[in-house]
């Protein structure tokens, strides 16, 4: 497969498998797309060119639509994703300083890593949690009324933070 010079055949071979299978459905992009970041946890950059060449597209195109849509990644996730809520309702009620205290606590803003590689920080434009606002994900469990303080507990609970 061409392009993918930087990840390990098994990898190469699932994502090949991916473009196989969604190629030929009416606007395969997204769909291969979601394919690979649900198989990798992210869509590797050396996967762009076999992605172009099987839709014949432009290597910009793809990488166009990866940059695009926040959903994708171009990076690895961290172990845990967290997800905090910026929806108007936890807007309301504090988000903002949370949001603030979070990315102080971490030392990275969204879409990013920590060096660790332990956590990663994402936007969520509701979890559906209102009355309990603000909300955050941390994995798959979902938290209300997060404060400071309970997210600092949560995390190291479930990560490497001290």
């Amino acid at each position: 497969m061409t392009g993918t010079g930087n990840i390990n055949s098994k990898v190469q071979a699932n994502v090949q498998a991916i473009i196989a299978s969604l190629k030929d459905k009416p606007g395969a992009l997204l769909p291969i797309l979601h394919g690979i970041q649900d198989e990798l946890g992210y869509i590797p950059a050396e996967t762009v060119p076999a992605i172009a060449d099987a839709l014949n597209l432009s290597r910009a195109e793809v990488h166009g639509c990866i940059s695009f849509y926040h959903y994708f990644r171009d990076t690895p996730p961290g172990k845990t994703t967290i997800h905090l809520c910026r929806a108007e309702s936890c807007q309301a009620m504090g988000s903002k300083a949370l949001e603030e205290h979070v990315k102080s606590r971490l030392g990275i803003d969204y879409h990013e890593t920590t060096t660790d590689g332990a956590f990663s920080l994402e936007p969520v434009y509701c979890l559906g949690l209102c009355a309990c606002s603000p909300s955050m994900q941390v994995g798959n469990e979902v938290y209300g009324r997060v404060s400071a303080e309970s997210f600092d507990n949560t995390i190291k609970q479930v990560g490497s933070l001290s």
